[in-house]
């Protein structure tokens, strides 16, 4: 009798093995787009909710915002850049939001309204600011540590920012994130300047 040898790797598969190799790889699929949209909700994605007038006009009591996280795990923040932060670092507070002015290693003194970095009157070419009425602690000068950034609102003379010791100077760890998109309402959406 002759007997033929089969070799099995030419045998067609059996319909289960078919079956469980597609839901492997669906499953795989699926897998990979949630921990890309973990990543990217995670790194821009987060919300918060801007609170007050202190940023008028940049941004409006009750906006939500989206920030960028990622910018700072790279980065530092520069001057100019809006960020979102816990006031001393608290857990139990809610994030607030201003504008990077003085960065580490800077001094910071506010004289008759003008901010001046490193002794000279810092230009704000590009926006119109009101001239601030209270310097609070920024009447002194005001040397920032490595990791400590000097923030103020928007809206300089209706915000609580670095001036006053509620807020006092930012710690690079109490920072959140870049503020990078206005999400709702509708009517304010848009890149954050």
């Amino acid at each position: 009798m002759n007997k033929r040898r089969i070799r099995k790797d030419l045998l067609p598969k059996s319909r289960s093995s078919i079956i469980m190799r597609t839901i492997f790889s669906w499953s795989f699929q699926i897998l990979v787009v949630i921990l890309i949209a973990y990543v990217l909700v995670y790194f821009f994605g987060q919300s918060r909710t801007n609170i007050g007038q202190s940023m008028d006009t940049t941004l409006h009591g009750g906006d939500t915002v989206l920030l960028n996280v990622f910018s700072y795990q790279v980065g530092s923040p520069k001057r100019g850049d809006v960020i979102a932060f816990k006031p001393n670092g608290s857990n139990t507070n809610n994030s607030s939001i201003k504008r990077v002015i003085g960065l580490p290693g800077e001094t910071v003194q506010i004289i008759e309204g003008i901010v001046y970095i490193d002794g000279a009157p810092m230009l704000d070419t590009d926006r119109a600011y009101p001239v601030m009425t209270n310097p609070g602690m920024a009447s002194e000068e005001i040397r920032l540590k490595t990791g400590q950034f000097f923030v103020l609102g928007d809206n300089r003379n209706n915000s609580v920012d670095s001036r006053f010791a509620d807020v006092g100077l930012v710690q690079s760890d109490y920072i959140e994130g870049k503020v990078w998109y206005v999400l709702s309402p509708a009517e304010h959406r848009g890149r954050v300047n």
